[in-house]
């Protein structure tokens, strides 16, 4: 929305009558230099206007939903935080409260919080920290999504940086992931990179296609995709990695301890910035504009100990 400056057309009055006069008797030419005259275009000043009212839905009180919740709160003014976590209620209950109350935006922080929200809620939704959401169906009229992962091109420039060497990448992934195989390799392609995709069903299959191609790569990317990754599987695919000598880049450090080699994340506090962002389009009326999934800008790297936020 704009403030639009309106503008007013001078125009001269009408000259007073003339006396009658003699013939007119020619006279040269006013040769006067007429003062050359400036156009200036209307400016144009967004609304500064408060953001709406935002009832903030969180699948439980873990910390990788509570952080960006905390971080939310830092930056709204009028919000309202309910928490399908607890026991006390359904979540149909819940959505049934976040409907009559005065909230213009809902923000749903994990799966559960977006299935419900998606579903039942009568006011537009933003969704985030769900990998899966294509599985879910969780992109319809009324809904966006802020990415799960950490920006890709930013993964992969930090990763080069630390390990110049590293060339060849695999990655396994489940299905429904197209846009993000093709963002991955055009990120890839940026930066040297040969990347190496297979897409399977199941973690069997997973850990079948991660030893075949475990000879053949010099670096493993992996995904938080959970319907072809289990505790088990996940655990052998990282000491094979280490028997090779392959390095494993994960997106959350808590895998460090079962012998990843890099962790690459996201930032909470970017997580929270770029939702208002999100939220600031909503209220502006640009929602249709808006993009199905909003990407990050901030990552988190950790290895060896040492923590580094990069921005993109």
């Amino acid at each position: 929305m704009f403030l639009l400056s309106g503008c007013a057309s001078l125009f001269p009055g009408d000259p007073p009558p003339e006396e009658p006069a003699p013939e007119p008797v020619a006279a040269e030419p006013d040769r006067t230099p007429i003062e050359p005259i400036t156009v200036r275009p209307l400016s144009r000043q967004p609304w500064n206007f408060e953001l709406p009212g935002v009832a903030i839905v969180l699948t439980n009180s873990q910390p990788a939903y509570a952080d960006v919740a905390v971080e939310l709160a830092e930056r709204l003014d009028n919000y309202e935080v309910y928490d399908l976590g607890g026991n006390s209620e359904p979540p149909i209950n819940v959505l049934r409260r976040v409907n009559d109350s005065n909230s213009s935006v809902v923000v749903a922080i994990g799966l559960r919080a977006a299935r419900s929200s998606v579903a039942m809620s009568q006011k537009p939704v933003i969704f985030s920290q769900v990998f899966n959401h294509a599985e879910h169906e969780l992109l319809t009229d009324n809904s966006r999504g802020v990415a799960a992962i950490a920006p890709l091109d930013a993964q992969l420039a930090a990763w080069k940086k630390i390990d110049p060497t590293v060339v060849r990448i695999g990655v396994i992934i489940g299905e429904g992931h197209e846009d993000l195989i093709e963002q991955a390799q055009q990120a890839a392609d940026r930066h040297g990179v040969e990347l190496r995709v297979q897409v399977t069903t199941s973690d069997q299959e997973t850990l079948y296609f991660f030893r075949r191609m475990i000879r053949d790569i010099d670096g493993f990317w992996l995904f938080p995709d959970n319907r072809i990754l289990s505790g088990r599987v996940l655990q052998e695919m990282l000491a094979d990695a280490n028997r090779q000598q392959v390095p494993v880049t994960v997106p959350s450090e808590s895998m460090l301890e079962l012998g990843a080699t890099l962790s690459i994340s996201t930032v909470a506090a970017d997580i929270a910035r770029t939702i208002v962002r999100v939220i600031r389009e909503v209220q502006s009326g640009n929602f249709e504009t808006l993009p199905p999934i909003t990407q990050l800008s901030e990552i988190r790297v950790l290895t060896s100990g040492a923590i580094q936020v990069v921005g993109r």
